[in-house]
This record gives structure tokens, C-alpha cells and sequence, in this order.
């Protein structure tokens, strides 16, 4: 699935790996109470709560950013033949749904310039990496990879007192591979498009901002996951390495994202995944721009 829009003289795209009713919300909540779930109900379902099953309907998805110098992949998604025993669903997939949208927005591997990550969770660098005669190879094979440098110290720290199988399989091959960039959390990419400190999912997560005044968007990544948490920002998920953080962090982002009328391109959101913001009630209203 793909679809794109232009901001400015940027043109934003997406490649869709997955978009499906993957979690029971209480559990991907946990401070959310069954009672503020029926209280929502009726607006979250069907687009971002399946009626059939209950679960929430997330998108797991790359944004492809076109300027008039570079081609930038955000975010990678699960990537093919990962070994995922935590996660069945992700478990050594052999999905053609991620090559094949790429190709659909006239891509090809060797066309990415850059592949920013902003942040090293499972979902979000599985297609840096793919295998080939046995070993993880950079997917991208002319792209350099921008890691934010602290958030990769975390992992590589956390690798070595247990296996972090997505980081020893999709981050570290690319860095061996001399593909990788290590930037601050702050780093400009190239004039209008620069990495934010968005921390609190990961201790070095980081949003992308690309343009400027009205041609601005930004891309969250884990910073929000769903729609109710739009409308409640104390919500946060039960990946979050500090919820407390996650949530501030949350709460001043869509503030100011709403107050600038800033278009919000969301990792997860069902489609099109992409909204500017309202206020409603003491949070916001993801109102969807086609």
C-alpha cells in the first residue's frame, strides 16, 4: 500500500509492511480502565479498534521523505526472516508487501540516500538489514544510516549483558558494515530537516522535523502509537522505558504540534496516518488529512 502527498517541495510517501488488529488495548495500555476504552468505543472503532476481535488496528510502515537532494527512509518496520519468538506475528516473515510497495513508488534499494531511525525497537529497524548467503547485509546498500549515537550506546550496552536479537541482527551488521552514522539526538540532516529529542519510549528516541512554517511535518515515531493516546497523553504503552517521560514528552510535542498546525506523520496510526491537531477536551483530536 502506498499513497504520497507534497508539502512544500518535499514529497512524502509510505510503504505499508502491515496494517492489522495486533493488540488487546488494555494490555498495550496499561493504566487505560475498561471503562475510558467504552467511553471511546464509538470514535476509535473500526478505523483504530477492530470490532471483530477488540484489538487495536496499528500500521507498521516506513515514510519515504523526497527532497530535490535526497530520498530518506524513516523507519525500517520488521524486516524478512527475523528471528521474532516474542512477537509470532513477526516471526521469520517472508512478506513481499514492503518490496513490493518501495518498488511501486518507482524505488529501488540502491535509490535510499539516507535511512534515519528514531529508535531501535523491533518494528522500526527490521528491513536495515537483509540476508544474503547466510549473513545480515545492509538492505540499502548506498544509504548511510543515521542512528542517534546515545540511543545506539543503550542497546549496545543492553546487547552485552543479554541478546537484543533486533539490534544484533539489524543495527550492528550496518554499523560493521561501515554504513552507519552516529549523530546527537539534535542532528540536521540537511537544511529543514533535522532530528528532535523526543525521549521517554527509548532513553534516545527522536522525532525527524522536515520544512518549515506551514510546509512543516514531523515524524514521530514511537512517540505516540494511537489516536486515545492523542486524546489522552498520560497514556503510555507498556514498551515505554519511562512512561512518566514518555508522556511529557508526549503532552509538550502535541501542544506545540497543535498550536503550530504542524502535520503529524505517525509510525503506527491506522492509514492514512497522518493528521493535523485539534483540541478536545484537556488532549487532542487526530484529524486526519487525506
Amino acid at each position: 500500500m502506498t499513497d504520497g502527498f507534497a508539502l512544500g517541495d518535499v514529497t512524502i510517501q509510505r510503504i505499508v509492511e502491515q496494517e492489522a488488529p495486533l493488540f488487546d488495548p488494555l494490555t498495550f495500555f496499561p493504566t487505560l480502565t475498561k471503562e475510558l476504552l467504552e467511553e471511546n468505543r464509538d470514535w476509535l472503532a473500526p478505523s483504530a479498534l477492530d470490532l471483530a476481535t477488540g484489538k487495536l488496528v496499528l500500521a507498521i510502515q516506513s515514510w519515504v521523505v523526497r527532497t530535490r537532494h535526497h530520498t530518506i527512509l524513516v523507519d525500517t518496520c520488521v524486516g524478512n526472516d527475523k528471528d521474532r519468538p516474542a512477537h509470532p506475528f513477526w516471526n521469520r516473515l517472508r512478506g513481499e508487501s514492503y518490496m513490493r510497495g518501495l518498488g511501486a513508488l518507482g524505488l529501488r534499494v540502491e535509490d535510499i540516500d539516507i535511512v534515519m531511525c528514531t529508535h531501535m525497537h523491533v518494528d522500526h529497524v527490521g528491513w536495515n538489514t537483509r540476508l544474503e548467503n547466510g549473513r545480515w547485509v545492509p538492505t540499502f546498500p548506498k544509504a548511510r544510516y543515521v542512528f542517534s549515537a546515545q540511543e545506539f550506546a543503550h542497546w549496545n550496552a543492553e546487547n552485552a549483558k543479554a541478546p537484543v536479537p533486533p539490534f544484533a541482527d539489524s543495527v550492528l551488521p550496518v554499523v560493521e558494515a561501515g554504513r552507519a552514522e552516529m549523530v546527537a539526538d539534535d542532528h540536521a540532516i540537511a537544511d529543514d530537516i533535522r532530528l528532535e529529542p523526543t525521549p521517554g519510549h527509548t532513553p534516545h528516541h527522536v522525532a525527524l522535523r522536515v520544512g518549515r512554517g506551514d510546509a512543516e511535518a514531523l515524524f514521530t515515531g514511537d512517540l505516540i502509537h494511537s489516536p486515545l493516546q492523542a486524546r489522552y497523553p498520560e497514556l503510555s504503552m507498556r514498551a515505554d522505558f519511562d512512561p512518566v517521560q514518555a508522556a511529557a514528552t508526549r503532552r509538550r510535542v502535541l501542544e506545540c504540534a497543535c498550536e503550530a498546525r504542524t502535520l503529524l506523520c505517525f509510525a503506527h496510526f491506522p492509514s492514512p496516518s497522518r493528521a493535523r491537531l485539534s483540541r478536545w477536551g484537556s488532549g487532542f483530536r487526530a484529524d486526519a488529512v487525506g
